[in-house]
C-alpha cells in the first residue's frame, strides 16, 4: 500500500516550497507570545504587553486577506517579499523601541507594521491546490498542512518564550523576524511551483464580477470564516483555561500535558483523515464535523481532574482538524481559482482573531469565576460553531446555483 503523504512530494519543487513555507509560518505563533514576553520583562506591565500584541493580531487579521488578494492579482513572487519586509521592519523597530523605552504610542505603531505579515499557510495551500486541483491528493495535502499548522503552534510559543527568558528579552521576536525573512525569501524564489496567474478576457461578465470587491462577499464564504472564528475562540479558551485549571489543582506543570493531548488528538485525526478517500459530499462532512466540534465543548464544564480534562480536549481535537480540512476543501470548490489565496486567508484570519478574542474573554472570566467560568466561553463558541455549520448546506445550494448559472452553457 502506497504512502499517500509520500506521493505528495513526487512533484518537483514540492519539498523545497513546503520546507520554506514551514520555516516562514513559524513566525506567526512566535510573534504574538514573543511580544508579550518581551514587553512584560522590559516594562513590567502585562496590560501593555497584551494590548500591543493584540494590536498586531488584529492588524494581521485585517491585512492578511488584502495581501492575499494582491497575491492573487500579481503573484506570490512580487507581493510576498514586500509584505514580509514591512513586517520584519516593524519587528526590528519594535525591538528597538522596547530597548530604548520610547513613548508607548510608538510600540503600537510598530505593532501595526508587524501585522502586515502574509498568511503563509494560505500561500502553501494555494500551491498544493495548483498542483493537485481536482485530484484525490489535494485532501491529503490539506490534511498535511493542517497538521503542520498544529505543529507550528505547539513548538512556536515555547521556543519564543524560552529565547526571551533564557537569552535576552528581544530574542523571541528577533528569531521570528529572521525565520519570516528567510522562509519567505526561499519560498518566493521557488517559482516552479508558484500558482500561475490566469489570463482571462476582461469583457466577460463573470470576470468583471470576480474582480469587483472582496471574495468574502460570496455566498457561503463569510459563514466559513465565521465558523473558523468560533473555532478559534474554542482554541484560545482551551489554551488559557487549561493553565488556570492546572494551577487551581496545584499542578501547574500539568497544563502542558493537557495542551499536548489536545494537539496530538488534532494531529492524529488530521493525518488519518488525509489518508481516507471518502465519497460523502463535503458539505455533509462539514455538518458532521462542525456539530461534533460543538458537542465536544460540553464536557469541558464537567471536568474536575487533569485526566478528565485531557480526555475531553483529546476528543475535541479529534474533530477539530478534519473540520478545518473540509472547510478548506469547500473554499477550493466555491471560490474562483484566481481568488483562492484570499479565500483561504479569510478563514485563517477568522481563526487567529477567534484565538486572540477567546483567550482575552476566557482570561477575564477565569479571574472572576474560576476555570469553569472560562470554559463557558468555549461552550458559547460551540453554539456559534453549530449555527454556522447548520447554515452551510443552504450556502452550498446557493453557491451551486451560482456556479451553474455562470457556466459557459448558461451564459
Amino acid at each position: 500500500m502506497s504512502n499517500p503523504y509520500g506521493e505528495l512530494f513526487k512533484t518537483s519543487g514540492a519539498i523545497k516550497f513546503s520546507l520554506a513555507g514551514f520555516v516562514a509560518r513559524m513566525s506567526l505563533p512566535m510573534t504574538g507570545i514573543g511580544i508579550i514576553t518581551m514587553l512584560s520583562q522590559l516594562t513590567g506591565s502585562y496590560g501593555l504587553a497584551g494590548a500591543v500584541s493584540a494590536t498586531y493580531v488584529f492588524t494581521y487579521a485585517l491585512a492578511a486577506p488584502q495581501i492575499s488578494r494582491l497575491v492573487d492579482s500579481y503573484g506570490q513572487f512580487h507581493v510576498l517579499p514586500v509584505a514580509a519586509s514591512i513586517s520584519v521592519a516593524g519587528l526590528f523597530a519594535l525591538l528597538a523601541c522596547a530597548y530604548w523605552h520610547t513613548p508607548t504610542w510608538m510600540l503600537f505603531i510598530c505593532a501595526v507594521l508587524v501585522g502586515f505579515m502574509p498568511s503563509m499557510s494560505a500561500m502553501i495551500r494555494a500551491r498544493w491546490t495548483a498542483i493537485y486541483r481536482g485530484k484525490p491528493q489535494l485532501q491529503t495535502a490539506y490534511s498535511f498542512e493542517t497538521v503542520l499548522d498544529e505543529v507550528s503552534f505547539i513548538a512556536g510559543p515555547p521556543i519564543s518564550v524560552g529565547l526571551c527568558v533564557a537569552v535576552f528579552p528581544q530574542a523571541g521576536p528577533l528569531a521570528a523576524a529572521i525565520l519570516l525573512a528567510v522562509g519567505v525569501g526561499f519560498f518566493a524564489m521557488s517559482r516552479e511551483t508558484e500558482p500561475p496567474r490566469e489570463i482571462q478576457d476582461p469583457t466577460q461578465k463573470i470576470v468583471a464580477e470576480e474582480m469587483a470587491g472582496s471574495v468574502i462577499k460570496m455566498s457561503g464564504l463569510w459563514v466559513l470564516a465565521l465558523l473558523f472564528f468560533f473555532m478559534g475562540i474554542i482554541v484560545g479558551t482551551v489554551d488559557i483555561v487549561s493553565v488556570a485549571f492546572a494551577n487551581q489543582l496545584g499542578k501547574p506543570a500539568a497544563a502542558s500535558i493537557v495542551l499536548s493531548v489536545y494537539a496530538i488528538g488534532s494531529c492524529l485525526a488530521g493525518l488519518v483523515f488525509g489518508a481516507l478517500k471518502l465519497k460523502t459530499p463535503l458539505h455533509k462532512l462539514l455538518l458532521i464535523g462542525g456539530l461534533a466540534t460543538a458537542l465536544t465543548t460540553l464536557p469541558f464544564l464537567m471536568t474536575h481532574s487533569i485526566s478528565g480534562l485531557s480526555l475531553a480536549v483529546f476528543m475535541a481535537g479529534l474533530f477539530f482538524a478534519p473540520t478545518m480540512i473540509i472547510a478548506m476543501a469547500l473554499v477550493e470548490n466555491w471560490v474562483p481559482a484566481r481568488k483562492l489565496t484570499e479565500g483561504l486567508t479569510w478563514l485563517l484570519s477568522g481563526l487567529n482573531t477567534g484565538i486572540a478574542l477567546g483567550a482575552m474573554a476566557a482570561g477575564h472570566l477565569v479571574d472572576s469565576y474560576g476555570s469553569h467560568g472560562g470554559f463557558a466561553v468555549s461552550t458559547i463558541a460551540g453554539i456559534g460553531v453549530a449555527l454556522a455549520t447548520l447554515y452551510i448546506p443552504y450556502g452550498f445550494r446557493v453557491a451551486s446555483r451560482r456556479q451553474v448559472s455562470e457556466s459557459p452553457e448558461h451564459r
